[in-house]
């Protein structure tokens, strides 16, 4: 299977990247998933998510939907296009949300969707589960993920 357009080097760990406003979130995020075996990136906003996405290439996207700038849902549809394979998890708190996810859905993009607050196991399980369909390697994986 190939990320991004490239083949999936098994033996290179499977790419996160965060993307939420709040600091907090994106960084603990990426703390627990590097601790986990995964090669994690945080970034604070759409607009610097689509600016490291090109040389980071990730796998999965993992992004807040209501966020000043660029929604989580144009991030999300970016990277689609741009990484056909790159799996999509977005996750929201507040009501606004519904209608942005209609509006993808009605442009013929459908993306994985969780009510904050998300719990990091659930999280860690969506990507051990990425990392099976996605044939990658992630180191220590089955032993690490669970916190």
């Amino acid at each position: 299977m190939v990320a991004g357009g490239r083949p999936l080097n098994r033996k290179r760990r499977m790419r996160v990247l965060i993307v939420d406003d709040e600091s907090v979130i994106a960084d603990s995020l990426a703390t627990i998933f590097r601790a986990s075996g995964f090669d994690a990136r945080s970034v604070y906003s759409g607009e610097r998510a689509v600016e490291l996405a090109p040389s980071f290439e990730p796998d999965v996207l993992i992004s807040d939907v209501i966020m000043r700038g660029m929604t989580g849902i144009e991030v999300a549809t970016y990277v689609r296009q741009n990484f056909p394979a790159c799996r999509v998890l977005l996750f929201s708190g507040q009501a606004a949300t519904s209608d942005l996810v209609i509006a993808s859905d009605n442009k013929g993009y459908r993306f994985d969707m969780l009510a904050k607050p998300v719990q990091p196991q659930v999280l860690l399980d969506y990507l051990k589960g990425c990392a099976s369909e996605l044939g990658a390697k992630a180191s220590g994986l089955a032993e690490k993920a669970s916190i």
